[in-house]
C-alpha cells in the first residue's frame, strides 16, 4: 500500500509496506535492556487447577500472565504523567500516530565530570526551526548491545535541558531517543530535561511524549520518514511501543 503525503510544499510518496521498524521488542528474561536496576520482564502461564496456560507444558492453548515496567525493560512511550502529580494517560495524551520525523545521530559530548550529554549546539547543528513535529536521536556509538545492555548504575548519556528547550522551540511534540532517559540517571529528582520539554507545572504540554529506549540499525540512514507511533491502551502515564519509520520518495509531478 502506497500513499502520498506533503511536507513543505513538497510531495513524497511512502510505501507503507517496507516498515523501518525501530522497536526493541520485551522477551522473557534478562535478554532486555534494563535501567533504573527495574525488574526484568516475567512472562508465566496462568495455572487454574488441571489448567495450564502453556501448549509446551501439554496444555491446550498459550495463556501468560506478564509482569514488566515499560520505563525500565525496553522501548516505551511516556507522557507528562510520568513526572506530574495530577493524573495523566499516554492513551489520552498520544492523539495522532503519524507524523513527519527526522532521524539525526549524534556522539555525546564528555564533560569534565565523565558525563556524555547531548548539547543544544550539537542539535542546532542537524535540526532546524520547523523542521518536523518529531525527531529521533539516535546516539554514537551504535551497535546490537542497546538491544540487551543494563544501563543501572552505569550514568548512561543524557541531554541537557537546553538542548530540549532548543527541541521545543523548533515545534518538536515528539521526542524519541536510544537512551533509557532524556534526564541524568541521579539527579536529585530535578528531571531538568523532562520539565523542560512539558514544560510542566506551568504550561504543561498535554500531547506531546518522549519515547526512550528506540534501536535504528546503522543500515537506517539519517533523513526524514514518516513515523507511526503506536502504543498499548493502557491507562498509564506509560507503555510499550513501536516506533515504525517510513521512507519518503520525492514524487515527480
Amino acid at each position: 500500500m502506497k500513499i502520498v503525503v506533503k511536507h513543505k510544499g513538497k510531495k513524497f510518496k511512502v510505501n507503507l509496506n517496507k516498515p523501518l521498524d525501530i522497536s526493541i521488542p520485551i522477551k522473557n528474561g534478562f535478554e532486555n535492556p534494563n535501567c533504573f536496576y527495574a525488574p526484568m520482564p516475567e512472562f508465566e502461564p496462568v495455572r487454574a487447577g488441571d489448567f495450564v496456560g502453556s501448549t509446551k507444558e501439554g496444555g491446550l492453548v498459550n495463556f501468560f500472565n506478564i509482569k514488566l515496567n515499560p520505563h525500565g525493560n525496553g522501548t516505551h512511550t511516556e507522557c507528562v504523567g510520568h513526572i506530574a502529580k495530577e493524573k495523566y494517560s499516554i492513551n489520552e495524551c498520544l492523539t495522532s500516530f503519524h507524523h513527519l520525523i527526522k532521524l539525526v545521530t549524534i556522539f555525546p559530548t564528555k564533560l569534565e565530570n565523565g558525563d556524555r550529554v547531548i548539547l543544544k549546539h550539537q542539535l542546532e547543528e542537524v535540526f532546524e526551526k520547523n523542521e518536523t513535529s518529531a525527531i529521533a536521536i539516535r546516539t554514537q556509538p551504535n551497535d546490537d548491545l542497546k538491544r540487551n545492555i543494563n544501563y543501572s548504575g552505569a550514568n548512561p548519556p543524557y541531554i541537557h535541558f537546553e538542548a530540549i528547550e532548543y527541541l521545543v522551540d523548533c515545534g518538536v511534540q515528539h521526542l524519541l531517543v536510544d537512551l533509557p532517559s532524556v534526564d541524568r540517571e541521579a539527579d536529585d529528582g530535578k528531571l531538568l530535561a523532562h520539565r523542560a520539554f512539558w514544560q510542566y507545572p506551568d504550561n504543561v504540554r498535554k500531547n506531546c511524549t518522549i519515547t526512550e529506549l528506540f534501536y535504528a540499525t546503522n543500515q537506517i540512514k539519517d533523513d526524514l520518514y514518516l513515523l507511526g507511533l503506536h502504543i498499548i491502551s493502557l491507562d498509564l502515564d506509560a507503555s510499550p511501543s513501536k516506533p515504525v519509520l517510513y521512507k519518503l520518495k520525492v514524487k515527480s509531478s
